[in-house]
């Protein structure tokens, strides 16, 4: 069957639900987040430097179909940048004149006014922020985080709202959300630091677009920082063109640098203050340290990603796409479509496999998971479909960081699976007239163990890593 194109296509926030908690999701096992990765004991693997280097120390590699994300170590480094790193391994540096001369290569490069490398984007939030709290005077970097007396205040856009901006909350700010232009224009005053927007298709449009966004926040004299950290890099830079401050990206994905490094682009004054902020510096950013070898290998990136052949790059992509779904299409009542990127995050084509659940006895999600665990183990983009009675079903693939040759394994475990899939069981659903508790305006099954379940005296317990909690006794009867 010949794939189609799908009319909506998958957007960063839609591969953020999907994969912040990873491990919640059943992607990754809970299990192996607490007791196996803690449970294998000191030297009882000895380490072979070479192609089983991970195997070697009990951990499987895994075939990556869902992009760049960070629990999944992100993208594999480029050769050059390989290189870069190796090579700047074997000599010393002062830093400052470093960043000096690297700051300078990326401006030439990027067409930014400077630039520099930081430890991951979220370290270039963290930098960016403690610039425009406390510049670079001394003074104020030595208060950090305490801001009495100082500007504390970032003002976002309730779409902007993600787990990503704690890298400028952990400086003690506080963040003002506004969701109309109203709101935008009164939010601005005397303790205004910046204001920080989270790059997606909603930042695209509207009266908080960011370029409208930049537009009132110039006329206020507060810089706009941007998070595009998962986004392709353009040059010139479209986020500074419309008014930003600085950007952010991480380095370790599209970029293919090192996965530990991230770039801040944009007002020399600014990112040179980010600088300051960050190490080797005695200053808040102390801990969020580049080393040299980062600093050169993420250079390398953008040096490399002036020069990629980015249209073959995504016919690359598009070749093995197709390979999947002409595998996989030939098995009954399987069909595919091709989704198309809308934004400049995770910017490629993917792969969506839909079939009847009830007709091929297998849901998505029992797809995705017994890949997840399989030998090889590959990861997939998402999926939908699951017992008993969502079984219209499909899975999702990202080929943006496959490596050659993955799509042969892929189609073929996906074929595997989708033609002789193991035996799944429905769960077990709770029977019994549900009955609505009036006290509470809830529902509880109508049998004598739920009513003994429910109506009665109890409390939790919630054991963490070094922490636990107990929520107070809750009566229901």
């Amino acid at each position: 069957m010949v794939a189609r194109i799908s009319k909506r296509p998958i957007t960063r926030r839609d591969l953020l639900k999907s994969s912040s908690l990873l491990a919640l999701s059943g992607v990754v096992p809970a299990r192996t987040i607490s007791d196996e990765v803690f449970s294998a004991g000191a030297g009882s693997h000895n380490l072979d430097v070479g192609p089983s280097i991970y195997e070697s120390i009990g951990v499987r590699p895994i075939i990556n179909c869902k992009g760049t994300f960070t629990i999944i170590s992100g993208s594999q480094s480029l050769p050059e940048v390989k290189k870069a790193m190796e090579e700047a391994s074997r000599h010393y540096v002062q830093m400052d004149e470093l960043m000096e001369a690297v700051g300078q290569r990326l401006a030439e490069i990027t067409k930014a006014e400077w630039g520099i490398v930081t430890a991951g984007c979220s370290a270039a939030i963290t930098n960016a922020t403690a610039a425009c709290i406390a510049g670079s005077n001394p003074e104020r970097m030595q208060r950090l985080p305490n801001l009495q007396g100082l500007k504390n205040e970032i003002i976002m856009a309730k779409y902007s709202r993600n787990v990503y901006d704690h890298a400028a909350r952990m400086l003690g700010t506080t963040i003002i959300e506004v969701n109309s232009a109203e709101e935008l224009e009164r939010a601005f005053n005397a303790r205004t630091a910046m204001v920080l927007i989270f790059s997606s298709p909603p930042a695209e449009k509207g009266p908080l677009s960011i370029e409208n966004t930049c537009r009132v926040a110039k006329s206020k004299g507060v810089p706009v920082l941007i998070d595009a950290a998962a986004e392709v890099l353009t040059i010139p830079n479209h986020h500074l063109h419309r008014g930003a401050t600085m950007v952010a990206y991480s380095g370790g994905k599209c970029l293919r640098g090192p996965q530990c490094a991230g770039l801040l682009l944009g007002q020399k004054d600014y990112v040179r203050a980010a600088w300051a902020n960050s190490a080797p510096h005695h200053a808040f950013g102390r801990s969020l340290k580049v080393a040299k070898e980062e600093i050169m290998g993420m250079l390398a990136a953008v040096e490399m990603w002036a020069k990629r052949d980015q249209d073959a790059e995504w016919k690359t992509w598009e070749s093995w796409l197709a390979y999947i779904s002409d595998r996989v299409t030939k098995i009954p009542g399987v069909t595919t479509e091709y989704v198309q990127p809308v934004d400049l995050s995770n910017h490629a084509p993917q792969l969506r496999i839909m079939w009847d659940a009830a007709f091929l006895k297998v849901t998505g999600t029992e797809i995705m998971n017994t890949l997840a665990d399989g030998n090889p183990r590959i990861i997939l983009a998402g999926a939908k479909g699951s017992r008993p009675d969502q079984m219209a079903s499909s899975v999702t693939i990202m080929p943006y960081m496959m490596q050659p040759e993955d799509h042969k394994i892929v189609a073929e475990a996906l074929y595997q699976l989708l033609s002789k899939p193991p035996k799944f069981e429905n769960p077990v659903i709770p029977t019994g007239q549900p009955e609505m508790l009036p006290a509470f305006g809830m529902f509880r099954s109508n049998t004598p163990s739920a009513r003994r379940g429910i109506c009665s005296s109890w409390s939790k317990s919630v054991t963490f890593c070094m922490v636990s909690t107990k929520e107070k006794p809750y009566e229901a009867n």
